[in-house]
């Protein structure tokens, strides 16, 4: 079995298109379709299904699929490794993130990162605490950053903040009037709608448990994949959202939105954990920027 065959079937996979794992590949379609060809008559079954919008995926090529992606993410941290043993300390460290919770203090962390480390890149994806544990697992990710994230076994937290979940709503919210020193009760936020992110994401779990525990089921108006679209939902109308305090605090600062606490335990402990698979040994890249976030997660607390 050739490396090069395995490389433009993993490439092929990774893109959907024989056409774009071609060009990223710098070789002609017809080679890359040779390859393919070669793989599944090897394995005598059929490794995609061929259609005019691209290729998918068979069960057979699934399986080979998960293989490759392990096979080529262990040769690019013995690469690393190379390059540690001959003092280049470069790289590329892979994360995955929920949006809002990324967006807000990784600018910061990125530019303190490469200030240490110039060569070392960065690969980012946001995602649901799901998607982030499972690229965890299926070695996609070096890094997570989660929220409320399940407890598993072979996921390690290796830095934690836990700050309570506040109720966000825009500026003259009839919600301000109710609140009593900047505090709400759970059954308060029954009549008005609710933006909240898809029941994948950790946040959206802390919310339903609160709900649950109170017997309440509001109306949900918007429910997301993007924590960004839920805050702007809430900032521009009657919809409430929900985030940590630290995710808004521009937007508090600039009067863009009001952050009210909620009462009860559910909305008390929302935790953001720095998630990584208990058994992958992380590159020097990967280390490197651990320690950072690290150090920041260090700062968040005593802020």
């Amino acid at each position: 079995m050739e490396f090069t065959a395995l490389k433009y079937f993993h490439e092929t996979a990774r893109t959907g298109s024989i056409r774009r794992a071609s060009e990223v590949l710098h070789v002609t379609p017809s080679s890359v379709s040779r390859a393919v060809s070669a793989l599944e008559h090897e394995f005598g079954a059929p490794l995609f299904e061929r259609s005019r919008k691209g290729v998918r995926l068979t069960s057979a090529g699934t399986l080979l699929a998960r293989q490759t992606q392990r096979m080529f993410r262990d040769l690019d941290r013995v690469r690393d490794s190379i390059d540690d043993l001959r003092g280049l300390h470069r790289g590329r460290v892979t994360l995955y993130g929920a949006e809002g919770l990324v967006a807000e203090f990784m600018p910061r962390v990125i530019n303190a990162f490469h200030e240490k480390h110039p060569q070392i890149g960065f690969d980012l994806h946001f995602d649901s605490t799901d998607a982030i544990v499972a690229a965890l697992v299926d070695d996609v990710a070096d890094i997570g950053i989660t929220f409320n994230g399940p407890q598993r076994s072979d996921i390690v937290t290796v830095a934690e903040h836990s700050e309570p979940l506040h109720c966000l709503v825009r500026p003259g919210h009839a919600l301000e009037e109710v609140a009593r020193d900047g505090l709400i009760t759970v059954g308060d936020l029954l009549g008005y709608p609710l933006a909240l992110p898809e029941t994948s994401f950790g946040m959206r779990r802390m919310v339903d448990t609160a709900l649950a525990r109170e017997s309440l089921r509001p109306a949900i108006n918007v429910n997301t994949n993007s924590l960004e679209l839920a805050k702007r939902v809430a900032m521009n109308g009657d919809a409430v959202a929900f985030m940590p305090g630290f995710m808004v605090t521009d937007d508090v600062a600039a009067g863009r939105l009001r952050a009210l606490q909620v009462e009860g335990e559910a909305f008390r402990d929302a935790r953001v954990t720095v998630c990584l698979h208990r058994d992958r040994e992380l590159s020097f890249a990967a280390k490197a920027l651990v320690a950072v976030l690290k150090e920041h997660f260090e700062a968040l607390a005593q802020s």
